[in-house]
């Protein structure tokens, strides 16, 4: 498990160390204005339907229906075909209607603006049908427990889109936004171009020519598992978008707050979502298809245990990142950002959002892990539920705290809805089985790290970050 969870996190670290280059370049290129809002806009509608549709979803459906069927090359290209149709659809009816697409993420934009950003919306959709094959790609090395390929390929989507900024230096505003969102689109064939060798060079090629060469011919037989493959999920869909229908909402409704709010949720929620991806997402992606299969065998106990060992190490690294991350906010925007067009005042504003961000990182990492149960035992259905009730709580919320606190409200309105949204699935995970994960000798050691780590940031608050902020 911690080998698996190593190699996902040192790729992701690679990865988001690339990601923070090239925030800090698009920073001090573009700054926080009306620009980088418009490049933020057009990128976040595909990533969005990325993060719902493709990632989260289609993978914790997928990979148990995998590993139930008994025809594994039909059924997985007929999933493969059915969806990369749908997603090819939406893209091309995005690119018939850019504008209504803009419209939709930004609705606080003035007919301008709108205009403006139509275009870029409709090159960065390209980058869907692209992610959607590698995710597909990406579930089958991980059934076959080949992290290493999934986990360092989103590298080279930054490394294009540095190469974007790099020769669109001394570009116009407009141009720039340009050579970005077909970066994206660059770094999107990339990472299916390595997908493609690791699945050749693990033998799967063959599995998924044997699987297109029969379809039509057996297509009949992987009915009953389609079927329940369908059902469960759109359920799961839902399950998994309320993270990110409420970043599509906080863009929505910051689209109506100062020039510069998009911008400022986009920048604190890069650095939030480091912790969370380097710790939550690698250990969950390495945990959950030996959970699938421990649970497929009828195995609870020792799945039990691999989640329990799982909790604890994930606990610890989350509560240390949470502290730190929200005593030293200033101190890690202002190293990260303050340059070029990305100004003192925008580093206050970006610090206040991280904060509210942050101290959501222990509830939204450990609920990534524990949601993780409910997939592998294919409770799709009580996952949404969960997804309904902490997406209304986020809407009431943001909708209360955006006039008293600004941009800073959106993202505590996120911090709150996360809190429920843990609450909810450990009550279907087990009350008692969670308590019983906590009555540990660990509880002890958890209790005096953050004592001594409190201690140790008071004193480089007080004494060291004033030199560093001079």
């Amino acid at each position: 498990m911690f080998k698996a969870i190593f190699t996902n996190s040192f790729g992701i670290l690679v990865s988001r160390v690339l990601g923070f280059l090239r925030d800090l370049l698009t920073a001090s290129a573009l700054g926080a204005n009306i620009y980088s809002d418009i490049f933020f806009i057009a990128f976040k509608l595909p990533n969005l339907f990325r993060r719902i549709f493709a990632e989260g979803a289609f993978t914790q459906v997928f990979i148990p229906a995998f590993a139930r069927s008994r025809h594994k090359a039909l059924f997985s290209v007929h999933i493969f075909l059915l969806f990369l149709s749908i997603i090819i659809a939406i893209t091309l009816l995005v690119n018939l209607l850019p504008n209504l697409a803009a419209k939709a993420m930004a609705v606080g934009f003035d007919a301008q603006t709108i205009a403006i950003a139509a275009p870029f919306v409709a090159i960065n959709f390209w980058y869907l049908p692209l992610i959607f094959a590698v995710t597909f790609l990406s579930t089958l090395l991980q059934y076959k427990h080949h992290f290493a390929t999934s986990a360092f390929s989103t590298a080279l989507l930054n490394i294009s889109l540095i190469g974007a900024l790099w020769f669109s230096e001394d570009k116009s505003q407009a141009e720039i936004v340009s050579y970005l969102s077909w970066g994206v689109v660059i770094g999107g064939v990339l990472q299916l171009g390595v997908h493609i060798l690791a699945i050749s060079k693990l033998g799967l090629s063959k599995f998924l020519f044997g699987g297109f060469k029969y379809l039509r011919v057996k297509s009949k037989i992987i009915k009953k598992d389609t079927r329940k493959f369908t059902k469960q999920f759109f359920p799961a869909v839902w399950g998994n978008s309320t993270a990110q229908i409420s970043a599509f909402l906080d863009t929505f409704l910051a689209s109506f707050l100062v020039t510069g709010s998009i911008s400022y949720l986009y920048y604190a929620n890069r650095i939030f979502q480091l912790p969370l991806a380097l710790f939550a997402i690698a250990t969950s992606i390495a945990l959950f298809p030996k959970i699938a299969r421990y649970l497929k065998n009828k195995d609870e106990e020792k799945a039990l245990a691999y989640l329990e060992k799982a909790f604890w190490f994930l606990a610890f690294l989350l509560v240390g990142s949470t502290i730190g991350g929200t005593m030293l906010a200033h101190e890690i925007t202002w190293v990260l950002f303050e340059r070029g067009a990305f100004n003192a005042e925008d580093t206050k504003n970006t610090t206040a959002v991280l904060q509210m961000y942050m101290i959501g990182l222990i509830p939204f990492g450990l609920q990534k892990l524990f949601v993780l149960w409910l997939y592998a035992q294919e409770m799709q259905m009580r996952a949404a539920k969960i997804a309904t009730f902490s997406l209304a709580a986020y809407i009431i919320l943001a909708l209360s705290l955006i006039t008293p606190m600004g941009v800073s409200g959106l993202a505590l309105a996120s911090t709150m809805s996360g809190f429920m949204s843990f609450i909810l699935t450990i009550r279907v995970f087990g009350v008692s089985q969670f308590l019983q994960m906590l009555k540990s000798v660990k509880s002890l050691y958890l209790l005096l790290s953050v004592a001594i780590l409190v201690t140790l940031l008071i004193f480089i608050k007080t004494y060291i970050a004033p030199y560093i902020n001079s």
